[in-house]
């Protein structure tokens, strides 16, 4: 692979793309402690509520009568859920004050 004017061997070659599958894949996770399935199963899971808390404010706007508090309880359930997380966390300082 050349770089610039340098030329790379195959091993610089493997260790770059290792050193940039880690930094994608799995330093964020790391950084909170977590492994990279970890870090994804609680991603989908607040992405899936996330959605239906959407779709509870769609169907609100259209007919006012239904889900007047879902999409708020729900948020706030999330919310509530990251901070106990956050603060049993072994390294809650490296956690930003989201989670995703």
């Amino acid at each position: 692979m050349i770089i610039g004017e340098r030329r790379m061997t195959t091993q610089q070659s493997a260790r770059h793309r290792s050193g940039l599958v880690d930094r994608v894949f799995f330093e964020h996770p790391r950084t909170l402690g977590m492994t990279w399935a970890g870090h994804g199963i609680g991603a989908l899971a607040i992405g899936v509520r996330l959605i239906g808390a959407g779709i509870a404010c769609l169907i609100h706007a259209v007919v006012p009568v239904f889900f007047t508090q879902t999409a708020g309880k729900m948020i706030t359930q999330m919310y509530d859920h990251i901070a106990r997380r956050k603060a049993g966390a072994a390294n809650p300082e490296n956690w930003p004050d989201y989670e995703i």
